[in-house]
């Protein structure tokens, strides 16, 4: 037995032969990283590069809106009634066979708007001064009547009044807000002749009381003008 001989055991070729043999897991290294050099050009060539000299898109830049201001529009300067500055009585448009004047707003020196007339010129056979007659009230025994007057003319303007009527007294006769003119009474009626002319478009009125009349008037004229109103 003892002149057998034992043959030596051989090595194995699994991981310990890899061990022992270091320059095949740098050869796999190698191999491997070559693998992903070749994928990762291939992925880079894959892609559209931007031409030279392209530029980016510009963006939109926001413009400022200048917010709208509203615009105040002055509102117009009142009219005041077509009447003149020292006479009392209705506007020249209430009397008729008259045209209404013009009025155009002016600063005075107190700084308030006033209104100015433009002269009115007497239309051809429209008299200078125009009348119309009313009674303003009735009661027992009497009434109060009214001349309205409206100088129709380009120049100021005095006036006298002739009222008749059958029978009666006058009372008193008066113009209301000027200095009063000069009456005369008679049998059949009254004159009355004006204290104050009447400027170019303004308007006058001659207010009086009657006892015992009867409240139409035989004849009522303007500077021999007839009235209108009756």
């Amino acid at each position: 037995m003892s002149g057998i001989r034992r043959r030596a055991p051989r090595p194995s070729h699994g991981p310990v032969a890899i061990a022992s043999s270091p320059w095949i897991v740098v050869g796999a290294g190698v191999v491997v990283m070559v693998v992903l050099l070749f994928v990762a050009l291939g992925a880079y060539r894959g892609r559209s590069p931007a031409p030279d000299g392209a530029q980016p898109p510009a963006l939109p830049v926001p413009t400022a809106v200048a917010p709208s201001v509203p615009t105040s529009v002055p509102s117009p300067a009142p009219v005041l009634p077509g009447i003149s500055g020292r006479a009392s009585g209705l506007p020249p448009s209430s009397v008729a066979g008259s045209g209404s004047p013009s009025a155009h707003p002016t600063v005075g020196p107190t700084g308030r708007a006033t209104a100015t007339r433009s002269p009115s010129r007497a239309g051809q056979g429209q008299p200078a001064m125009a009348g119309r007659y009313r009674v303003v009230q009735s009661f027992d025994g009497g009434f109060i009547g009214e001349v309205a007057m409206v100088n129709a003319s380009a120049q100021s303007r005095g006036w006298t009044v002739r009222l008749e009527f059958s029978g009666g007294r006058l009372v008193t006769a008066w113009v209301e807000g000027v200095p009063q003119g000069t009456v005369r009474a008679s049998d059949d009626g009254f004159t009355y002749v004006s204290g104050v002319d009447v400027s170019p478009g303004g308007s006058v009125s001659l207010r009086f009381h009657m006892e015992r009349a009867a409240s139409t008037p035989l004849e009522c004229t303007v500077d021999g003008v007839r009235c209108t109103g009756f």
